[in-house]
């Protein structure tokens, strides 16, 4: 009966062991599993901030690259502005100083004043003529001469005394293409006389006398 006993205890305490080791094995294997869980869930975070802080390198640098494209075009175009207005001051004072003399005159500029002077007398338009002329002006008719000091003295000389036949014929078969400067100005005429003479008066171009 006593060795039945320790048969059984014996078998018990083996039961018992081997519930043991099964328990501690299934512990064992339950601890490397959420060991590995929380390595994989460390890792993944990891691998998620470090593709954020990538995403926000990015960022940052398209802005920096947005914002230095912009102060670059601003700069251009401050830069353009500048430019333009500096032309366009140069412009202003170049009008404002004028000719210096006859000579400062180049050829475009000299036929192209010589051209409405042309069409003022083909249109015997004495109004046109006065606006191109600078006061006061001499006015060498055969009989006498005229010096008017002023527009309105010019235009009361009347369109049939300025424009006569022989210095509309004058003016309209002038060479314009050969004018040249000289000390007297410019001849608009294609005989010696009549003609009507311009130049430079305060650095601009004007009729300073008709000769008949």
């Amino acid at each position: 009966m006593k060795k039945a006993m320790m048969i059984v205890a014996a078998g018990l305490l083996g039961l018992c062991l081997t519930a043991c080791g099964q328990s501690a094995e299934t512990e064992s294997t339950q601890a490397q599993t959420a060991a590995a869980e929380t390595q994989q869930e460390s890792t993944q975070e990891a691998e998620t901030a470090a593709a954020e802080e990538t995403a926000a390198a990015e960022e940052t640098a398209v802005t920096e690259e947005a914002s230095a494209a912009e102060t670059s075009a601003e700069t251009e175009t401050q830069e353009s502005a500048a430019q333009t207005e500096e032309a366009a001051g140069e412009t202003e004072t170049e009008a404002a100083e004028g000719y210096a003399d006859n000579f400062a005159v180049d050829s475009e500029a000299a036929e192209a004043f010589a051209a409405k002077i042309q069409e003022a007398v083909a249109a015997q338009d004495l109004e046109a003529l006065a606006d191109l002329t600078a006061y006061p002006v001499y006015v060498g008719f055969p009989e006498e001469s005229a010096t008017p000091a002023s527009r309105e003295e010019f235009v009361a000389l009347g369109a049939d005394r300025i424009f006569t036949p022989e210095l509309m014929e004058a003016v309209a078969g002038a060479d314009l293409s050969g004018l040249s400067a000289s000390m007297a100005g410019f001849v608009v005429s294609a005989d010696d006389v009549p003609n009507i003479t311009f130049g430079v008066v305060d650095g601009a171009l004007a009729v300073k006398g008709i000769n008949y």
